[in-house]
């Protein structure tokens, strides 16, 4: 019943004061975790496959060794790396358009060439599938699924998007995992700090994101409410049939958005009463203990992961 809370994706938990070890993911700055999210969002673009798989170790990595609780990924990893899987072969097996449309007017001297010849054009011009690997002497691929093909283009497809739906999705869950709202807006308001001398609002750009923040558990909470009056009244899809199961699922969507325009309009109200008047970052902000081996280890680990792909990420 209660799926989605043991699933907390996008959430900030309490640590536990009866577990008896202190993550260390969570005692680094908040700004050196921003830092390294934005690194896995930029770094992933024009970037080989190589560099694409490096990133997706070294999240995985960094989940087993951060010192969080098991009982936060062993839902939603194995669910994410599903989902990126499905995605990765839907789009390797989708046709990818790598030979330029030829000419409307056919040459008049037209020469049919014979398979084998020296005139014949390479299959990356020819409209040949390319092999997947090639190594030396070792060659693999095409591989031929009934009408579909993967060559080599379409693997490098299926491959980018299966890494970058992987890295996107679970870097920015490790940090909202491990950083409070209040600080992650500090450090937001803290890169932003130079533009408030051009006139932008920063704190109140700072104030909309821990609005968003706060607003993540109510749509989590109002999509579980009716998640639950469905499974109370038993309705199974499978004996509907699927024009009522999609007329469910639209009154479903439709309930719900209508449940959380609700809860924004009765957010507004509260703060519309109280003032409308927030609060700086600043006096947000609680720092706790100094971490400055981490935090200069992190920065370290950073400026090398920078260089290397600079270095080595077209591979």
């Amino acid at each position: 019943m209660d799926i989605l809370r043991q699933m907390p994706i996008g959430q900030f938990v309490a640590e536990d004061p009866g577990a008896g070890r202190r993550s260390w993911l969570r005692a680094l700055d908040p700004r050196l975790k921003l830092a390294w999210t934005v690194a896995f969002l930029v770094t992933p673009i024009l970037a080989g496959p190589i560099w694409r798989l490096s990133l997706v170790g070294l999240l995985l990595l960094i989940t087993a060794v951060c010192g969080l609780p098991w009982r936060l990924w062993r839902r939603s990893l194995p669910l994410l790396l599903v989902l990126a899987l499905l995605v990765g072969g839907l789009a390797a097996l989708l046709p990818a358009g790598s030979v330029a449309p030829a000419p409307l007017e056919r040459p008049p001297a037209e020469v049919r060439l014979v398979t084998g010849s020296p005139l014949e054009a390479p299959p990356e011009r020819s409209g040949l599938p390319w092999d997947l690997v090639r190594w030396g002497p070792v060659e693999l691929g095409p591989i031929e699924l009934g009408p579909l093909v993967i060559s080599r283009r379409s693997a490098e497809l299926g491959l980018n998007g299966a890494t970058l739906l992987f890295t996107l999705v679970h870097s920015a869950n490790l940090l909202l995992l491990s950083t409070p709202p209040e600080q992650l807006v500090w450090s937001f308001s803290w890169v932003l700090a130079p533009l408030a001398r051009l006139g932008w609002p920063v704190e109140r750009l700072g104030f909309t994101l821990l609005l968003s923040l706060r607003f993540l558990p109510l749509v989590q909470e109002e999509l579980q409410n009716l998640l639950r009056a469905l499974a109370t009244r038993a309705v199974n899809l499978r004996r509907l049939g699927w024009r009522p199961s999609l007329g469910l699922v639209l009154v479903v969507g439709e309930r719900l958005l209508a449940n959380l325009l609700l809860r924004a309009e009765q957010g507004a109200e509260a703060l519309l009463a109280r003032g409308g008047t927030w609060q700086a970052a600043e006096q947000l902000h609680r720092p706790g203990r100094p971490y400055r081996l981490g935090n200069l280890l992190g920065a370290v680990v950073l400026a090398i992961l920078l260089v290397l792909r600079w270095k080595v990420g077209a591979l």
